[in-house]
C-alpha cells in the first residue's frame, strides 16, 4: 500500500458533478490519477465533452443512457459515487406534499442510485473489485417538517437500500458506503443565505447563521466545504479504506445532537 492517497488507473462515475460538492469531487479524483465521467442534464463551460454524459438521471431513460456511456467510453467502473439529490417540495409541512411532489422527491433522491446500481454493480462484481459511494443526508435523521419531510424521507430510504446492497455484494469484491452531509457551503446555498439576509434587512453573515440555527446550530461554527466532503468521498473510495464497508460517514460539522 502506498503512504499516500491515490486514485490512479481507477475509472470512476460521479454523478451531478458540474456544481457544488460534486464538482469538488470530480476536480479531486482527476487530481489523484482517475478517469473520470460525470453528468448532469447540461454540460457548463468548465467540464470537456470528452467526460460529460448530458443525461436526465430522474428518468429510467436517462440511467440507461448514462450506463451505456460509461460502459462504452471507461471500458467499465471501479468507483461509483451517487452526488446527485436534492430537493424541490413546497414549504407547508406534510399536508402540503401532494402524491407528484412526493414521487419527484423519490425519482431524484433514491431512484437513479437503485437503476444505476442495477445496471452497473453486476459488472463490478464479475470484476471481483469496486466500489459504490451512496451520499445520503444528515436530513434522514433531522428532517425539518417544514420543508424537508419528503427528501428526508427519499434520503433514509436511500440509506436502508445502501446497507442492503453492501450485505450483498460486499462478500462479493464491492464495498458499499454512505456520506451522510450536513449545510455545505455551495454558490446555491450562499445565494439563500444572501437571500434571507435581504429579506431581514440584515448581512450574509446574518443569513448564514439562520441557516444554522434552523439546523439547530453547528458546533464548529460553519458549513462544511465542497472540498472537505470530496475529500472524505475521495478517501472512502480509494484502497486506504478496502476494509470500510456497510457504514455512514457523517459529514456536519457536529449538527446532528445524538449518538
Amino acid at each position: 500500500m502506498t503512504n499516500f492517497l491515490t486514485l490512479e488507473g481507477k475509472r470512476a462515475l460521479v454523478t451531478s458533478g458540474t456544481r457544488g460538492a460534486g464538482a469538488a469531487a470530480v476536480a479531486l479524483f482527476r487530481d489523484l490519477g482517475a478517469q473520470v465521467l460525470t453528468t448532469a442534464r447540461s454540460r457548463p463551460d468548465t467540464i470537456s465533452p470528452e467526460m460529460f454524459v448530458g443525461a436526465d438521471l430522474t428518468t429510467p431513460e436517462g440511467c440507461a443512457t448514462l450506463a451505456t456511456a460509461v460502459r462504452d467510453r471507461l471500458g467499465g467502473v471501479d468507483i461509483v459515487v451517487h452526488m446527485l439529490g436534492g430537493s424541490s417540495s413546497p414549504a407547508g409541512g406534510f399536508a402540503a406534499l401532494s402524491d407528484a411532489a412526493w414521487a419527484r422527491e423519490f425519482d431524484l433522491n433514491l431512484m437513479p442510485a437503485v437503476r444505476l446500481d442495477r445496471a452497473l454493480v453486476p459488472a463490478m462484481v464479475a470484476q471481483g473489485h469496486g466500489v459504490v459511494i451512496h451520499v445520503s443526508s444528515i436530513q434522514r435523521v433531522l428532517p425539518l417538517p417544514e420543508a424537508t419531510t419528503a427528501y428526508a424521507a427519499a434520503k433514509a430510504a436511500l440509506s436502508t437500500y445502501s446497507k442492503g446492497l453492501s450485505k450483498e455484494v460486499s462478500p462479493k469484491g464491492v464495498r458499499v458506503l454512505r456520506v451522510a452531509p450536513g449545510w455545505i457551503e455551495t454558490e446555491a446555498s450562499v445565494q439563500l443565505a444572501q437571500r434571507l439576509a435581504t429579506e431581514a434587512g440584515a448581512d450574509l453573515a446574518y443569513g448564514k447563521r439562520m441557516i444554522m440555527e434552523s439546523l439547530g446550530g453547528i458546533p464548529i461554527g460553519r458549513p462544511s466545504t465542497p472540498e472537505e466532503v470530496a475529500s472524505l468521498i475521495a478517501f472512502l473510495a480509494s484502497d486506504r479504506a478496502a476494509s470500510i464497508t456497510g457504514t455512514e460517514h457523517v459529514i456536519d460539522g457536529g449538527t446532528v445532537p445524538t449518538v
